[in-house]
């Protein structure tokens, strides 16, 4: 036996009134999407100020604010996208460790530690402290790792995006091979 609207618990509906209401919500959802933009669009527009920071981050040398920065980008809008930013702040990371170990220069190899290892103000009274060959080989290992990670998952969620970035990228390196850790490509729109 079919249930009636009785045994429902509620008034009896009539399908002109439930279609109404459908196509009134359809018609407030449809205004709302014109205003807000593609779910696209907005998350793009909510993370470009964070992508922004990152980039500034990059060319002060502020990797830690860098990687934080790239890593907010991931967390408000995950995307294949997201993904290879973040990894990208990694490798930056490693290109320049990489750089300053082939000039020699171990004090900026410190400040790099420095500046990663640095959280609270508590750090003053209690610095970071080690040997800059070790910090780099330290730090190398686990940006690699990090940046081994997230490519991986940007692959899984859209390769071919993947690969069209990490072209962008190699060109980057290429027109810039003395100083592409200090900014983003310009056609990623940081």
């Amino acid at each position: 036996m079919m249930p009636t609207d009785k045994h429902r618990g509620g008034p009896p509906q009539r399908p002109a009134v439930i279609v109404a209401g459908l196509m009134t919500a359809l018609l407030t959802l449809a205004g709302a999407w014109t205003l807000i933009g593609t779910p696209a669009q907005a998350s793009t527009e909510q993370v470009r100020p964070y992508l922004s920071r990152a980039r500034i981050f990059l060319s002060a040398g502020d990797y830690r604010r860098a990687l934080e920065a790239a890593q907010k980008v991931v967390d408000e809008s995950p995307s294949a996208e997201s993904y290879i930013y973040l990894t990208y702040v990694y490798q930056a990371i490693d290109g320049y460790l990489e750089y300053l170990a082939s000039t020699e220069q171990w004090g900026a190899v410190d400040r790099v530690y420095i500046n990663l290892a640095f959280r609270n103000p508590e750090d003053l009274v209690d610095p970071p402290g080690g040997l800059a060959r070790m910090a780099k080989e330290m730090i190398q290992t686990s940006v690699r790792q990090q940046s081994d990670l997230s490519a991986a998952m940007a692959i899984k969620l859209d390769k071919a995006l993947a690969e069209r970035l990490w072209q962008q990228q190699a060109a980057w390196r290429t027109a810039h091979p003395d100083r592409w850790w200090t900014s983003t490509p310009e056609s990623w729109n940081w």
